[in-house]
């Protein structure tokens, strides 16, 4: 992307009418791990794929905890993320102690709207380079809100934010019309499967996602690894993988010259696929 004159700071407009340094920063999103959310009446699922920056450093973490009865999502610079997650929990908190009773979603959307907004209108300021999938429970039902750099924000019934995100999109626009009165299991079904559609034929397993769950008498919280895996077998999210026996008994059937040739073939994928995006 080449450089130009009207993005040297967020205040300065191109002839097209255009903020750069906004476009920038909704670019970020798009860039980093894969994020969804679903709702039904009674129900908030988000989900999103955990990503390390190389073999050997842990997994940055991408949803958190505001209250119990709010959880966020991110998608795009973690720092960030992590910024806005404190504000949250910081106004959730005062508006307990001042009115003794828990914040409305749609209230603290708008909040944390207005002060990433305050970032596109001040020269000295950047843009938060993050999205978030705010999910929460109120008086008035479940909620899903998306918040983007730009400062604005939009209520869904499910969306996918981040990396090949569009897979996970397609996926939820075919089902969405049955999530309204859908179980909470199958809420963490379908978020199962649209993470899965951003994979790229990755194996889906519990160590590369994160799943959080929030409803009715249910405090927000995130599932363990291994409550995650047990779903992830009993949706048979993850295959069998049947071809892999059949070619090893073929092999020895053959000319000594045609045994060694599929090693090497079946080596190469494991090498790239090992190979992980910088995540940001």
């Amino acid at each position: 992307m080449f450089r130009n004159q009207y993005d040297t700071d967020v205040t300065t407009w191109s002839p097209a009418g255009r903020l750069f340094q906004v476009e920038y920063a909704m670019e970020a999103v798009k860039q980093g791990s894969a994020a969804i959310g679903l709702r039904s009446k009674t129900h908030v699922v988000l989900a999103s794929v955990n990503k390390a920056s190389s073999e050997l450093s842990s997994y940055q973490k991408k949803i958190f905890k505001v209250d119990d009865h709010i959880g966020v999502a991110i998608a795009g610079l973690t720092a960030d993320g992590r910024v806005l997650s404190r504000y949250m929990r910081n106004e959730c908190i005062n508006y307990s102690y001042t009115y003794e009773s828990p914040l409305p979603v749609g209230r603290l959307v708008v909040q944390l709207a207005d002060k990433a907004q305050v970032c596109t209108q001040r020269s000295w300021k950047r843009p938060y380079g993050v999205g978030l999938l705010v999910g929460g429970l109120d008086e008035s039902g479940a909620h899903l809100y998306y918040n983007c750099p730009s400062g604005n924000y939009f209520e869904y019934q499910a969306f996918a934010i981040g990396s090949r995100s569009q897979a996970a999109k397609t996926y939820l626009e075919r089902k969405f019309e049955g999530f309204m009165d859908s179980s909470r299991e199958n809420l963490i079904k379908d978020a199962l499967f649209a993470l899965r559609e951003t994979l790229q034929g990755e194996k889906l397993t519990s160590a590369i996602c994160t799943i959080a769950v929030l409803g009715v008498g249910e405090a927000f919280h995130i599932l363990d690894q291994e409550t995650v895996q047990g779903l992830i077998n009993e949706f048979e999210v993850v295959g069998e993988e049947p071809p892999a026996p059949a070619d090893e008994p073929a092999a020895p059937d053959q000319a000594g010259d045609a045994e060694p040739s599929p090693a090497p073939a079946d080596q190469g994928p494991p090498a790239d696929q090992g190979i992980a995006p910088m995540d940001i």
